[in-house]
Parts: C-alpha cells; sequence; structure tokens
C-alpha cells in the first residue's frame, strides 16, 4: 500500500488539528497525577490498606 504526498498532507493536516487535544488531555493527566499524589501523601494508611485488599481481591481471582 503506497501513500501518496496527498494522503500525506491530508494525515499530517488531521494530526496538526488534534494537538490541542493531546495537549489538554496530557495536562490533565498531569493534574490527576498530582491530586492523586497528594491524596497519598495526605492518607498512606487508607491507599496502603486499599492497596493490600486490591491485591487480595486480584490474587483471588487469578487463582481460580
Amino acid at each position: 500500500m503506497e501513500i501518496n504526498p496527498q494522503q500525506m498532507a491530508d494525515r499530517a493536516r488531521q494530526l496538526q488539528e488534534q494537538l490541542p487535544d493531546m495537549d489538554e488531555a496530557r495536562q490533565n493527566l498531569v493534574d490527576m497525577n498530582r491530586q492523586v499524589v497528594s491524596f497519598i501523601k495526605a492518607n498512606p494508611g487508607t491507599c496502603l490498606l486499599g492497596a493490600i485488599a486490591v491485591g487480595f481481591i486480584v490474587g483471588r481471582i487469578a487463582s481460580r
């Protein structure tokens, strides 16, 4: 399958139009990561118990 120059130009335009969306998505992920890290720092015990519970459940499901 060969790609002609017009198809390449069209694809480049599509990617260029999506760049603002990608930047916004990246910023949303960075913000979410900051929120998660601050929650974990504020509630380490809760997070540890939650991780143990999730690990136990996943272990039980995987052992079947």
